[in-house]
């Protein structure tokens, strides 16, 4: 898989990308992040297009979602033609899409973690009133974590479910080894990668991954209101999609063509009038990806969760959730407050600038790859001086 290695960013680069730097310490990158300013031109571009032409550029518009779909097919090692990829309004709809969409027969069963993201547990519990079992493994308990989920799969097993990065902490699984051994099996591996996707790499063909879903706000740095679903070719066919509507066909401007075959592509599950506009943000937020490179970002995302991990351990009042192995590490560092309440630490870093965010017992932080050793410094400096 190519990484782009394409030509890491000069300081100056990264400033002009991103002016937030000269506003905020903001680490909250695992929730919203701001917009590169590649995105907000592509924003007001699109903005003036249909403010002076309408959709006179209609064709622009149709070429930049297959430019999107390319893209992101690069990022993920799709099939480079993006016939793998839909775009859909969130990563809820992709997990949907997944949960409602199969054959499902009472008595098979499903595997997924105990702290998933509540979206990720509501699907699957859904499917309860059709004689599907939940079988949910404490991850954080088991000496192995991946042996866990295996170990829970059997011969009815149709789903594993897994996000690759634990929304709480930044804990994150092996995929190779859990891919494998449903292709093995014959089971669904489902990854909901939001807190993956634009910050570490994820390889769907080295991952033997089936399904993916993932936003558009989070690490991938554009508008809330869209979303990536990867389907591998083999469960395309049997997956039945959630809605219909005339963007899912084959022919969808032939509107009084009786025969109406649907897609074989990933947009056989794209029902609708698309957010053309987030498909504008998205690709210009993606392209830093191509254009610093993914390698470039992995290597700063991890070199700033490594300086937090080591200066967090340093200063007294907190205790370090995350996991410190360098193989579980990812953009997220949780911190425990053992004097004060998450959201008392969390107000006293807003106080000095800093934007963090609260997540049941801990404090969350989690800087992106366009930040670095000062960010990194100034968050914890705001750290040890909101416990005074």
């Amino acid at each position: 898989m190519s990484h782009f290695p394409t030509g890491a960013p000069s300081d100056e680069d990264i400033a002009a990308e991103f002016p937030s730097l000269e506003r905020w310490t903001y680490v909250n990158h695992a929730a919203v992040s701001p917009w590169p300013s590649r995105t907000r031109r592509a924003v007001e571009r699109f903005a003036a297009w249909n403010h002076q032409d309408g959709p006179a550029n209609f064709l622009d518009w149709m070429a930049n979602e297959q430019n999107l779909r390319e893209r992101v097919a690069r990022l993920l090692n799709a099939t480079p033609d993006g016939g793998d990829i839909a775009l859909v309004p969130n990563t809820t709809e992709g997990v949907n899409l997944v949960a409602r969409g199969l054959d499902w027969q009472p008595g098979d069963n499903l595997v997924t973690a105990t702290e998933e993201f509540p979206t990720n547990r509501m699907a699957w519990e859904a499917l309860k009133a059709r004689g599907i079992s939940l079988r949910a493994v404490d991850l954080q308990s088991a000496a192995d974590p991946e042996g866990a989920l295996l170990d829970a799969m059997d011969g009815r097993t149709r789903v594993l479910a897994i996000s690759s990065v634990r929304w709480t902490d930044g804990f994150r699984l092996d995929l190779g080894r859990l891919g494998k051994a449903c292709r093995s099996a014959g089971v669904l591996f489902f990854v909901d990668a939001i807190q993956q996707f634009g910050a570490l790499r994820i390889d769907v063909e080295a991952d033997h991954i089936d399904c993916l879903a993932a936003g558009s706000h989070k690490w991938q740095m554009a508008p809330e209101g869209l979303g990536i679903f990867y389907c591998r070719q083999p469960w395309r066919e049997r997956l039945e999609p959630l809605k219909r509507g005339w963007r899912m066909l084959e022919r969808p401007f032939q509107f009084d063509d009786e025969h109406r075959p649907v897609r074989e592509s990933g947009a056989r599950f794209e029902p609708g009038t698309p957010n053309t506009l987030g498909q504008f943000a998205l690709n210009a937020s993606l392209s830093l990806q191509e254009d610093w490179g993914q390698d470039w970002f992995e290597r700063r995302i991890l070199a700033n969760t490594d300086r937090l991990l080591k200066g967090i351990e340093n200063l007294p009042g907190f205790e370090v959730t995350s996991n410190p192995d360098p193989d579980r590490r990812s953009g997220i560092v949780s911190v425990r407050p053992l004097d004060a309440t998450p959201r008392a630490i969390v107000a006293a870093l807003a106080e000095r600038r800093v934007v963090a965010i609260p997540r049941g017992p801990r404090v969350r932080l989690s800087p992106h790859a366009y930040q670095g050793k000062p960010t990194v410094d100034q968050v914890l400096n705001a750290l040890e001086l909101a416990q005074k």
